[in-house]
């Protein structure tokens, strides 16, 4: 009988082990996961400034799109390259779009 008792302590002590080895090595998968490097280029930079020109571009396709055929698009993304962003469009103020903007005949 206390054979068998040993035995069995002996098997309880081994899945304890073997659990608190899984639980350590599951932390420690989190640890790296967590801390490691990700990529991404997102439109508000990690030290607080801004894509300005890729702000001032995606506001120039999106007054394309409301615009359509009156608004030169292409004008807009090369003024917001040439000027590095410093005239971001906004397509509901049309003193900022003007010189972008064309007459249909």
């Amino acid at each position: 009988l206390r054979i068998r008792e040993a035995n069995i302590n002996s098997r309880t002590l081994t899945k304890m082990v073997s659990s608190k080895i899984i639980f350590f090595g599951i932390c420690l998968l989190i640890l790296i996961v967590a801390y490691s490097p990700a990529e991404a280029s997102p439109q508000i930079e990690l030290m607080g400034g801004y894509d300005i020109i890729g702000i001032c571009i995606t506001n120039c396709a999106q007054c394309k799109k409301m615009y359509g055929a009156f608004f030169e698009g292409h004008l807009c993304a090369e003024a917001c390259v040439q000027f590095k962003g410093k005239t971001i469009p906004d397509c509901e103020d049309l003193s900022s779009i003007a010189p972008f903007l064309n007459k249909m005949n």
